[in-house]
C-alpha cells in the first residue's frame, strides 16, 4: 500500500469552480514521500500492461518530447544530472529517451501527464500517460475533445464546456496554473480505472478509508503551443486527515492558494472538492 502522510495544501477546504490559481515558487512538479513507492508502481504497469497506461499519438511525439524536455528543466530538488542520465531521489539512474518520451517520464516523477493539443476550436488529447487514473479509462478518452472526455458527467452542458474551452486557451507560456479536487475511497489502489458506464459508488465522507487528491497543473508548452495537464496524485489513510487544517497532513494548507472543485468524466460534483481526473478541468 502506498500512502501519503502529508499534503501541501488542505483538501477538505472547498474551493468554488473554477478553482484555478497560478503556481506558486515551489514550481508545477514535486517529489514527497510517496515518490519511491510510486515510481515502483509505474514501472510495474509500464511494464505489465503499457497500453492501460500510456497512449501517443503518433502525430504528437514532437509534443510529448517537449515536455520531457520541460520537465527535464523543471526537476525538482532531490534530483541531480550527471551527464546525458539523471539520479532519481530513490537512488535510480535514467537515461531519459527521446524516442519514448512519455514512458521517460513514468521513469522520472510522480505525476502523470496529458497532452492536449489545439485542432480548430478544441483541444484534443493526442497523448498520455495515465498510471493512476482516478476512475477514468484512458483508451475511452484518447483522441477525444474536451467535451468528449467529459462525458457523461451530467453538469458538463455547453456552457460549461466554453468556460473550460476558455480556460485553455487562456493558459500562458511561463505562467503554469494549478487546482485539486478531494475524493472519498474505499481503497488506496493509485491504478484505479473505470469505465465511463461504470460509474464508482462515491464513498462516504464520514466513512470512507482514504482519501485521493489530484493536484491539477495547467502548463502551455513554449514550441508547439499544446497544453499539459498534470496530475500529482495523494492518496492519504483517514487520520493523517484527523487533525484539520495545519496538522501534518495537511501542511500550508490554510495558506496555500488552493483551487478546488470541477467534475470528471464519471462522477458527480461533491461537497467539500469534487472529482476531477481528467484533463479538462
Amino acid at each position: 500500500m502506498i500512502l501519503n502522510h502529508s499534503i501541501p495544501y488542505d483538501p477538505l477546504r472547498p474551493r468554488p469552480l473554477p478553482g484555478i490559481a497560478p503556481v506558486g515558487p515551489e514550481g508545477w512538479l514535486s517529489v514527497n514521500e510517496a515518490y519511491a513507492g510510486q515510481l515502483a508502481e509505474k514501472a510495474r504497469l509500464l511494464d505489465s500492461g503499457r497500453d492501460k497506461v500510456l497512449w501517443l499519438d503518433p502525430t504528437a511525439l514532437p509534443v510529448a518530447q517537449e515536455l520531457l524536455d520541460e520537465v527535464l528543466s523543471a526537476l525538482p530538488q532531490g534530483f541531480a544530472r550527471d551527464g546525458g542520465a539523471v539520479i532519481c531521489p530513490d537512488g535510480r539512474r535514467v537515461t531519459p529517451d527521446a524516442d519514448d518520451p512519455l514512458a521517460s517520464l513514468g521513469q522520472l516523477v510522480q505525476e502523470d501527464f496529458c497532452l492536449l493539443v489545439k485542432e480548430g476550436d478544441e483541444h484534443v488529447l493526442r497523448g498520455a500517460l495515465l498510471c493512476f487514473p482516478a476512475s477514468w479509462m484512458l483508451a475511452e478518452k484518447a483522441g477525444q475533445a474536451l467535451i468528449g472526455i467529459h462525458e457523461p458527467v451530467e453538469p458538463y452542458d455547453d456552457g460549461i464546456a466554453r468556460r473550460v474551452q476558455r480556460l485553455f486557451d487562456g493558459v500562458q507560456v511561463g505562467r503554469p496554473l494549478w487546482r485539486f479536487n478531494a475524493l472519498w475511497y474505499q481503497d488506496a489502489a493509485l491504478f484505479h480505472p473505470r469505465a465511463s458506464d461504470d460509474r464508482r459508488p462515491i464513498g462516504d465522507p464520514a466513512t470512507a478509508p482514504y482519501m485521493r487528491s489530484e493536484r491539477q497543473s495547467l502548463m502551455r508548452l513554449p514550441v508547439s503551443g499544446a497544453v499539459v495537464f498534470s496530475i500529482h496524485t495523494y492518496i492519504l489513510p483517514r487520520a493523517a486527515l484527523s487533525a484539520g487544517p495545519g496538522s501534518e497532513a495537511c501542511a500550508g494548507g490554510s495558506s496555500s492558494e488552493a483551487p478546488g472543485t470541477a467534475s470528471s468524466p464519471t462522477e458527480p460534483v461533491s461537497s467539500g472538492g469534487s472529482p476531477s481526473p481528467d484533463p479538462a478541468t
